[in-house]
């Protein structure tokens, strides 16, 4: 279950500051006209803002003067707010637009990245929190990009423009105004130090809800089977309710910032305005410039509270930008080289592991592979055997490159795998896994995964191949029904069966088989056995099992033991050669069938 590791602690500590918004500016370049559009509209809403002050003033001033200059401000008045509606209204458009066009540019960004990150990565992060960081994250960016900025950048300019007007009114109530900001300032700077460093914490435990469910969600059954409800809803309830006392917290400090801000800002105008009205009775200053100062430290003074209320939300999409770079700047084990070589084509499918050892990132001290020798020539079957942990799944993990072995090289048709684009090499490859991968689609979909382009006639002749057509064709669509999330509609040898078939209509040149038989019954193995026989006459095939019956055909069978090959022959004469394979044997054959 998800738990609060020690970088995540880390990461919390090192939490950068509002500064790590740019890394939104790469996302924001491509679209230059919408920013220069919602920068024009943002001037102009700010400058006709400004304007109706002065507006007031001139009516207040002129209140004896003619009826028809009267009108005329009236008139201007209802311009500036016609004008001030449509230059919001556009404003809103092009702000928003942009924003949900750029966090789906950052969605698509971070999701590309991650679907190509080889397993050594999710062995240090949970699948949950990078879909959290996709999601609640990215959310985070859209209030920001599409509202937040737009807000805070127009109460800036109205900050500004309202500082230089209230000085062209009155230089003396501004340069009072003026000396409260240092008092305004402190809270801000003090608390958003650390309002950042919740805001951090708090995204973290929210994406480490997000994974305890998505753990908990992807396993039900499981959970469910053995009892252990009461303490997956404890575990969630623990993460969750750790989220919402870091929000609680984060919540508490931008309440305690507002109220500071508010009570500092608004009492400086209250005291302004006193002695504004003492100047007017005095006759300093007239009762309209006194109303126009007003408004513009009103302004003023709502633009700082705004701006202290959005300093928050700027924090938090610092932390989500912050954790979302991360993803996209995260560094895979497997790199692509930077001039990559082409696989011959056609395949043939000759594979070479060249002293070969191995060790799985998250076990360093322990080799999963030990100077492995491996020459299956093209065409050949080859049965990988041994006990479980012996280093055979290990085998098919680094043919596929999701992880470089650390020391020796693996060829494929001549050429070092490291030498070769993934992307490319992987299309010569065909994996039928231990545990079958069956997506929430058709099961027609689900067989087509091994070749997008393959018409109805070529998947539905590779179910019958694999033996999936006749139970296929019992569904209740046929081979267009939804078989659900996982394939919770099919058990686990129809399951298996589809993978098979996925396999054969990728029609690649070489094919592997892990543990590919070990969910079918007897009818069914029988079936599919003659199915991959068929299918490896003519390509190179790369057997994993447990079952020895399912290897006994095989040209060769290749026995592993603590990550060594120890053992190379026929099943006939390893069994002469009384060895581990021998023993392996015995226990299958001979005391499974006493057992019967």
């Amino acid at each position: 279950m998800a738990r609060r590791t020690d970088s995540q602690g880390e990461d919390r500590v090192s939490s950068k500051r509002v500064g790590a918004l740019k890394g939104l500016l790469p996302f924001l370049r491509p679209y230059g006209g919408l920013v220069a559009g919602a920068g024009v509209a943002l001037v102009l809403t700010a400058s006709i803002s400004l304007l109706l002050p002065v507006a007031v003033r001139r009516v207040i001033d002129g209140f004896g003067e003619g009826a028809e200059l009267l009108d005329s401000y009236f008139a201007g008045a209802m311009v500036i707010a016609g004008l001030l509606a449509l230059g919001t209204g556009a404003r809103y458009y092009l702000v928003t637009r942009l924003g949900e066009r750029v966090v789906a540019d950052i969605r698509k960004a971070v999701f590309d990245r991650v679907i190509g990150m080889s397993p050594a990565f999710y062995e240090k992060i949970m699948t949950g929190e990078v879909v959290s960081r996709i999601t609640t994250d990215t959310t985070l960016i859209l209030s920001v990009i599409g509202s937040s900025v737009s807000v805070a950048l127009r109460n800036l300019l109205i900050l500004l423009g309202g500082i230089v007007l209230m000085l062209f009114t009155s230089a003396k109530l501004t340069g009072l105004v003026l000396l409260i900001v240092p008092l305004v300032l402190v809270p801000i700077i003090t608390q958003g130090r650390r309002l950042r460093r919740l805001s951090r914490e708090n995204q973290d435990w929210i994406a480490a809800s997000s994974g305890s469910a998505s753990e908990a969600l992807g396993a039900v059954q499981t959970v469910q089977a053995f009892t252990h409800e009461r303490e997956s809803r404890a575990e969630f309830a623990r993460v969750t309710e750790e989220a919402f006392i870091s929000a609680k917290a984060r919540i508490r400090t931008r309440a305690a910032m507002t109220v500071a801000v508010i009570f500092l800002v608004f009492a400086g105008v209250v005291g302004v305005l006193w002695i504004g009205a003492r100047d007017v009775r005095a006759g300093a200053m007239s009762p309209g410039e006194l109303v126009q100062f007003v408004i513009y430290a009103i302004m003023a003074a709502g633009s700082v509270a705004a701006l202290s209320e959005i300093w928050g939300e700027l924090q938090r999409a610092a932390g989500a930008t912050e954790r979302l770079v991360e993803l996209l700047n995260v560094t895979d084990s497997v790199t692509e080289p930077a001039a990559p070589v082409a696989l011959p084509r056609p395949s043939r499918g000759e594979i070479v592991f060249d002293s070969v050892t191995f060790h799985y990132p998250a076990r360093p001290e322990q080799s999963a592979l030990e100077e492995m020798n491996l020459h299956v020539k093209p065409g050949e079957t080859v049965a990988l055997v041994g006990p479980s942990g012996a280093g055979k799944t290990t085998v098919i993990q680094l043919l596929l490159r999701f992880y470089d072995p650390y020391k020796g090289r693996i060829t494929l048709d001549g050429v070092a795998l490291s030498d070769m684009a993934r992307s490319e090499f992987r299309k010569a490859l065909a994996l039928v896994p231990q545990d079958p991968v069956i997506f929430a689609a058709t099961a027609r979909e689900n067989i087509r995964f091994g070749r997008p382009d393959a018409t109805n006639e070529e998947v539905e002749a590779a179910a019958r191949t694999a033996a999936a057509h006749d139970f296929l064709t019992a569904l209740p669509e046929g081979y267009d029904t939804y078989v659900g999330e996982r394939g919770v509609m099919l058990s686990g040898g129809q399951k298996q069966r589809i993978a098979i078939a996925r396999a054969i209509l990728r029609d690649a040149a070489v094919l592997l088989l892990d543990e590919a038989t070990s969910a079918l019954d007897a009818e069914s193995e029988r079936a599919v056995q003659k199915a991959v026989e068929a299918v490896s006459k003519d390509r190179t095939t790369l057997i994993v099992a447990h079952r020895l019956a399912t290897v006994k055909k095989a040209d060769r069978i290749v026995v592993f033991d603590q990550g060594r090959i120890v053992a190379t022959g026929t099943h006939d004469a390893l069994v002469a050669e009384g060895g581990l394979y021998a023993r392996l044997a015995r226990l299958q054959f001979t005391e499974g069938l006493a057992a019967e």
